[in-house]
């Protein structure tokens, strides 16, 4: 397997820069650091922290990522995707908690780079990353029902259902107000594309609805529309680095909300650059884009800042104003930095319905629902992964869909495999039309008495061996040799290794010999590696069918005389 090699994207495209590129980055990077901002504060407070805490982290994370990833357009910070999992950490463990698994994840995300294991994450079955990615647009939609409606709820319940029974209960209590000022944002940002692609709808739609609280609240004695100012505390200080402490039991204890991070991160991230390959015909590093992801959730933890991945609607708005290379994303993060020192303390009067009506465009963006609905028409298999990753997510939580989403995906895959591989029996003559395992041209060839001819179509792993017997089973008599043609094996697992040998092990002790024909150099290197080809003996083992069969004949000859 080759090494993994350190290779930003930056590092690459800093070798041919120029004015011209530079200009269009710095504009592109200023454009999407003004779009980042309204969504690192809805992403932070939804998530369950403090609105700075979005902001710190679109900042560390998007500059890292743009420095160390594999993709030369992503822009990386909070998502979306992370509001169920962060606040069900939060939760359970508390924010000292987040810190560590966001560490913690952040070094596995560097491993998973480093073992070369982006190459396989972008294979994970589309129902499962559509179950989930639906399931937290509903989560997340669910969230925000309480700001959005302005009801008068004490405490939220934690769970989907008890969720939705609070909501209806204090229907009653609806506020107006901060409803209109929520379907005012909607509004906006759904619109504001149709008349000007340029202008950013969220960021638009926070200035005019925090203009209109205001006007409300000082001229109109409106006061019931909170505000994250009534809520909390901004602090537009840069928390000073603090690396968490991490134990064996808290390792254990956080094992698996840090792996779903990891996983989550990796995920989005992949998808995200995967797509802005598409559109400027690049092609990312995936695993380099892993180990920039991991440096970023290290550093983000150490500031006390939330889980971060490659944004797909940042980086599109990236590649739409011209950005080209990893400068833009670190012009955004810059960008960031400037309002976060500067600007910040006027957060506090951004209504808390407005970012409500953000975060509801944002989870229907999410939901993917034609995507969804599309797989409805796949197999069962493909829906059955969906609808359980699905309702994982929603009733339970993102750790749970993923883990058993994953073990389902395995287990179809498995079983989808074990069933393109057949096993077939020869009787009386084989037909070597198109055989690629003879070195001459002949129409067929005798089986003679005694001997029986099995052939293996597909990889050899666990459940073959069972077919094996059941293919012998039926043939209903004990031959002298059997001839197990392997040509069309592309591969054999430890497993499959193991069943072959106590296959051929019954056989030896019926007094059946076992001749293979046909086997590949990758499959022959497992079998002599694990000593079967000495279980056997190696002239047993046949480079075509018709050295098996006078192989065969040999045997039995051998075995007429004794």
């Amino acid at each position: 397997m080759k090494l993994f090699e350190f290779q930003p994207k930056l590092f690459s495209c800093l070798r041919a820069y120029d004015k011209a590129t530079f200009m269009s980055d710095l504009m592109a990077g200023i454009i999407v650091g003004i779009v980042a901002l309204p969504l690192a504060i809805a992403f932070g407070i939804a998530s369950g922290v403090t609105p700075e805490k979005g902001i710190i982290t679109a900042i560390i994370a998007g500059l890292l990522i743009s420095v160390f990833g594999g993709s030369k357009v992503q822009i990386g910070g909070p998502t979306g995707a992370f509001i169920v999992i962060v606040f069900g950490i939060i939760q359970d463990y508390g924010m000292n908690g987040l810190i560590i698994a966001t560490f913690m994840a952040g070094i596995f995300l560097i491993l998973m780079g480093v073992l070369r294991v982006g190459t396989i994450i972008k294979y994970i079955p589309y129902p499962i990353i559509v179950g989930f990615t639906s399931g937290i647009a509903l989560t997340i939609f669910t969230t925000q029902i309480k700001d959005l409606f302005g009801l008068q709820i004490a405490e939220v319940p934690a769970d989907f259902v008890s969720k939705w029974i609070a909501y209806f209960q204090h229907m009653g209590s609806i506020n107006l107000w901060p409803l209109l000022i929520g379907i005012g944002s909607i509004l906006i940002i759904v619109y504001t594309p149709k008349i000007c692609k340029k202008l950013p709808g969220s960021l638009l739609a926070i200035i005019i609805m925090t203009v209109v609280a205001l006007l409300l609240r000082n001229y109109a004695g409106i006061t019931t529309i909170e505000t994250i100012g009534d809520r909390f505390t901004i602090n537009p200080n840069v928390p000073t680095p603090e690396v968490p402490k991490i134990t064996w039991a808290v390792f254990t204890e956080l094992m698996s909300p840090a792996f779903v991070i990891a996983m989550l991160g990796a995920i989005e991230s992949l998808l995200s650059a995967a797509v802005a390959d598409g559109v400027i015909g690049d092609k990312h590093d995936s695993n380099q884009e892993l180990v920039g992801q991991g440096i970023a959730n290290m550093a983000c933890s150490l500031f006390g800042g939330i889980p971060a991945t490659g944004a797909i609607a940042r980086t599109m708005t990236n590649i739409n104003n011209g950005g080209r290379t990893p400068v833009a994303g670190i012009v955004h993060a810059l960008v960031l930095l400037l309002i976060y020192f500067f600007l910040m303390p006027l957060a506090k009067y951004i209504p808390m319905s407005c970012l409500a009506g953000i975060l509801v465009v944002v989870s229907y963006n999410m939901s993917e629902w034609r995507s969804f609905k599309a797989i409805l028409k796949n197999p069962k298999s493909d829906i059955t992964v969906l609808l359980v990753t699905f309702f994982l997510t929603v009733i339970f939580d993102l750790t749970v869909a993923i883990e058993v989403g994953l073990l389902i995906a395995c287990l179809l895959f498995m079983r989808r495999m074990s069933e393109t591989t057949k096993v077939s029996v020869e009787k009386d003559a084989i037909d070597l039309n198109a055989d690629s395992d003879v070195p001459y041209n002949t129409e067929n060839l005798t089986i003679p008495d005694g001997v029986e001819v099995y052939e293996i179509n597909g990889p050899y792993f666990f459940g073959v061996a069972n077919r094996f017997e059941e293919v012998m089973n039926d043939v209903g008599k004990q031959p002298a040799v059997r001839i197990i043609r392997m040509r069309k094996v592309p591969f054999i697992d430890s497993t499959g290794v193991h069943n072959l040998t106590n296959l051929c092990n019954k056989c030896l002790k019926k007094n059946i010999q076992i001749v293979l024909s046909g086997v590949n150099g990758k499959v022959l290197e497992v079998l002599c590696k694990s000593g079967f080809n000495e279980l056997i003996g190696n002239e047993n083992i046949c480079s075509h069918i018709t050295i098996a069969l006078d192989r065969a004949k040999t045997i039995v000859m051998d075995k007429e005389k004794q």
